[in-house]
């Protein structure tokens, strides 16, 4: 059995001092007032003890992509996100070739079956080939093309489990079909790069869509006669993420999304690229080249193609720039994500019996130790 001794432990309703939390057999066995004999004992030195953060939206990190062509390449951005208090995350995918595609959802299955020396592999999330064109952002225009059920059955060799989400654009001929099809198989149907109306929003949301990607970022704006996707998100039950780095959004921005959709609906993400964990640059992103300055990534006509950001800075950022507590951000980053991807029942929290995923981090999120299914990763 392992103990974790005097941290602050931020559970779903209350920050709790003077316990014990207590981890065997890799998840969370309780927490108790005292700490018992035999026991491994980690001092979080009055630090924070966190649920270990989700990511599940991120491509790449320190010069791995999870289009590489080796499983290998998942491996090596596990152990860096670790560094940032992940513990778990959905490598995310590009538009490319198909048989890209399907080699990377390949390398996600095998990290998935035979585990990570970081943060564990929970499925992809399939960004693309299902977008607009007109917001297809960093996106290859040549591999875009509308849902099919077939070609996305054969592109995922018939394993449901692969795939945790997919994001697609809600106007597309053969979406809401889609959409009721992924999500009638357990797969997170998630609105973006969609160049949609309000009511295309709100019909796929009638058709079982259930979160919405980068919001702001490659959709139609609110406007008062327009409303647009950004407006249906708003306006809807549906869930959200963004990209806390005060590039791809203002901060004056996540404020208003905050109060309209609340903590629990906002899911926090990096959406990292190559560079991220490294310096500026020239980098590549889905087979397209991505120029780094100051820690912002853009093709060469100015897109943005991803970030630099990492998980621990998002949740400092929020924390700065919002009026949400400790606990709050952080939920941002456990509790959203964890329901998102569909593994609430055993995620995003310390409740007995959950998985042992913890972060150890200082009043300014920094982190201290991460804990992975009970085994420390990173110290």
């Amino acid at each position: 059995m392992l103990a974790i001794k005097n941290g602050k432990i931020i559970l779903e309703k209350e920050i709790i001092q003077g316990k014990y939390l207590l981890v065997e057999d890799g998840r969370i066995a309780g927490i108790s007032g005292s700490c018992p004999e035999n026991c491994e004992v980690i001092d979080a030195k009055y630090n924070f003890v966190s649920p270990g953060f989700i990511d599940i939206h991120v491509h790449a990190a320190g010069g791995y992509d999870t289009m590489d062509e080796s499983s290998e390449s998942i491996n090596e951005i596990s152990k860096i996100l670790a560094r940032h208090g992940v513990t778990s995350f959905l490598p995310t995918t590009m538009t490319v070739a198909e048989e890209k595609i399907k080699n990377a959802l390949k390398n996600v299955r095998y990290s998935m079956d035979n585990g990570t020396d970081g943060a564990s592999v929970l499925g992809a999330h399939l960004e693309g080939p299902f977008l607009n064109v007109k917001k297809k952002g960093a996106h290859d225009e040549k591999y875009i093309r509308e849902p099919d059920i077939d070609f996305f059955t054969d592109l995922i060799d018939g394993d449901f489990s692969v795939v945790k989400t997919v994001t697609i654009a809600p106007e597309l001929n053969g979406a809401l079909e889609f959409i009721e099809f992924i999500e009638n198989k357990g797969i997170t149907a998630s609105l973006g790069h969609s160049d949609g109306t309000y009511d295309d929003v709100i019909k796929a949301v009638e058709h079982g869509a259930t979160h919405s990607t980068h919001l702001y970022n490659a959709m139609t704006g609110l406007n008062h006669r327009a409303p647009g996707v950004v407006g249906a998100i708003f306006d809807s039950p549906i869930t959200t993420e963004f990209i806390a780095d005060g590039v791809h959004i203002h901060f004056a921005a996540i404020r208003t999304a905050l109060k309209v959709k609340g903590c629990e609906k906002c899911s926090l993400i990096t959406d990292a690229m190559k560079a991220c964990d490294l310096g500026d640059g020239k980098y590549e992103l889905g087979g397209l080249e991505v120029f780094v300055k100051n820690g912002e990534a853009r093709l060469k006509d100015g897109t943005l193609a991803g970030s630099t950001l990492t998980l621990d800075r998002a949740v400092r950022n929020i924390i700065k720039n919002t009026n949400l507590s400790i606990a709050e951000a952080v939920s941002m980053a456990t509790e959203v994500p964890a329901k998102v991807s569909r593994v609430a029942d055993r995620k995003g929290s310390l409740k007995k019996g959950y998985d042992a995923d913890i972060v150890i981090f200082d009043d300014n999120i920094n982190i201290k130790t991460t804990i992975v299914g009970g085994k420390v990763v990173y110290k």
